[in-house]
């Protein structure tokens, strides 16, 4: 298997591509003017306490406030790092919000999500700064290992090694995926440079206004060199020199033995075009999924959660329908790994897979989907099979939506996804006219609309007008205007 970062640099947008065997399985964005704020630390001021919530508010200087709930103050979620690993801390007994939290309070929080939607972001007082292999807790002693690391032995060597370089530091250290092999000397650095960078945190804390970031994360080309290179990572292509010239000088100082596998890509052909990530991203904007079988996928994403529906569609199979809904479940769920990762789908997650009879196909079909998913840097958790053939699933998200990051709800039906048939906008058009000649006075009445609709009544509904009038005794005039969209329109009265 091969897997090459893209960097793609222009003034105000970049955009960083992972690819295996020439596919398109991650997309990261970054606008100048929308950067993401997870992993940064605020010098906040809690604004309101809410009980019934179990939770305050917090400005820290951003559009809106964010939240902070009592589990993130007394017991902290598992601490992500910075490419989705976590390991457990020690349960606490939780306390009400009132006893943690006061309005007026000064507090220091970092942003664990991103806002999404109409929430502010979410916030958490267990502090953590990622390096390349470790990730520091300041407030925690705790030396825990990704779990992602299977080897025991290889384990055990990294916790003793972070555990001697530690020393007496009242600070705790997640050990990451990228650890994995890696000499002392790297890890003693890594522990260097992150007690230097919570010695400015602590420095800037006391120095730096309230609602101000006292802790930025890097920028993202610094941060998917940091977080996506591994030694299984064949090149990472940049294509501005002044950007892979920062990420060198960046890898030569904090990753040497990667260094090497960045390089500048100065061809006269767009890099997402070489590697037709650009057209993998129209197809990753769309509903439809097809499946090399001839079936596909139908992906939903609504507020509350993200559908997916399998569907055979035009594959026949070659032995019976048990074996050939067996064979596209199969193919299904491997797509269905890519997607999520792809689109950045997160929260609660329902695939549909076609029913199948069969209980060891069932199992095979959850093992796929499951063995799919163990190169997404988020958290997944994937349930069985329910009573209705449903599989339940969970994909932690920090950001938002590849669709809601490049798209907007569009103008024309206002995000429902459907429009009102020119025939419904016709009799609407019909009911409102009479409507209007009851409450008011005019001698005859114009009618304003999109070009479809005007175009409908003058042919088809003539007849429907002409008895409108006679029963109304008014004359109506019909206007096409290519401005109305197609559900709007305008009755006037002359």
């Amino acid at each position: 298997m091969t897997e090459e970062i893209l960097v793609n640099v222009t003034p105000r947008e970049t955009r960083v591509a992972v690819v295996e065997n020439g596919m398109l399985q991650e997309l990261h964005i970054e606008r100048g003017w929308r950067r993401g704020v997870v992993g940064n630390i605020y010098k906040g001021k809690v604004q309101r306490v809410m009980p019934g919530m179990q939770a305050a508010f917090v400005e820290v200087g951003l559009e809106r406030a964010a939240f902070l709930h009592a589990n993130d103050i007394v017991r902290p979620a598992p601490v992500p790092s910075a490419d989705g690993e976590e390991a457990a801390l020690p349960p606490a007994v939780s306390k009400p919000i009132l006893e943690l939290v006061r309005e007026g309070q000064d507090i220091i929080v970092q942003v664990v999500k991103d806002p999404i939607g109409g929430k502010g972001a979410r916030l958490t007082t267990q502090l953590s700064i990622p390096s390349r292999y470790l990730v520091l807790l300041p407030q925690s002693r705790v030396i825990g290992v990704s779990s992602r690391i299977e080897d025991e032995v290889e384990r055990a060597r990294l916790k003793s090694i972070v555990t001697e370089f530690a020393g007496s530091s009242e600070q705790g250290y997640i050990v990451r995926t990228n650890a994995e092999g890696q000499p002392a000397e790297a890890l003693a650095e890594d522990i260097a440079y992150l007690s230097r960078a919570w010695a400015l945190v602590e420095s800037q804390v006391q120095t730096t206004k309230l609602g101000a970031c006292v802790y930025e994360d890097l920028n993202l080309p610094l941060r998917a060199v940091r977080d996506l290179i591994r030694r299984d990572v064949e090149k990472v292509k940049v294509d501005s020199r002044e950007t892979c010239d920062k990420l060198r000088t960046f890898a030569a100082q904090y990753m040497p033995g990667l260094a090497e596998k960045i390089e500048h890509y100065s061809g006269a052909r767009p890099i997402f075009d070489l590697y037709g990530v650009e057209d993998e991203i129209q197809h990753a904007l769309e509903k439809e999924v097809p499946l090399k079988s001839g079936g596909y996928l139908v992906i939903d994403q609504t507020e509350a959660m993200t559908t997916v529906d399998v569907n055979t569609g035009s594959f026949l199979g070659q032995r019976n329908l048990e074996e050939t809904v067996y064979r596209t479940n199969l193919e299904a769920a491997q797509a269905v790994a890519r997607q999520l990762r792809l689109r950045n789908l997160g929260g609660i997650i329902i695939i549909d897979f076609i029913d199948m009879v069969d209980a060891e196909h069932r199992r095979q079909v959850l093992r796929t989907l499951e063995k799919s998913l163990v190169k997404d840097h988020a958290k997944t958790t994937v349930y069985d099979f329910s009573p209705l053939g449903l599989v339940e699933m969970t994909r932690k998200r920090t950001v938002e939506s590849l669709e809601r990051q490049l798209c907007e709800p569009c103008h024309e039906c206002g995000g429902r996804g459907t429009l009102k048939t020119s025939e419904t906008v016709t009799y609407e058009i019909f009911r409102e006219i009479t409507r209007a000649v009851r409450q008011f006075e005019a001698a005859r009445l114009l009618v304003i609309a999109s070009p479809k609709v005007v175009a409908r009544i003058t042919d088809e509904e003539s007849a429907a007008v002409a008895e409108l009038e006679e029963f109304l005794g008014k004359s109506i005039r019909f206007q096409a205007d290519e401005q109305y969209l197609q559900e709007q329109f305008d009755v006037v009265l002359l």
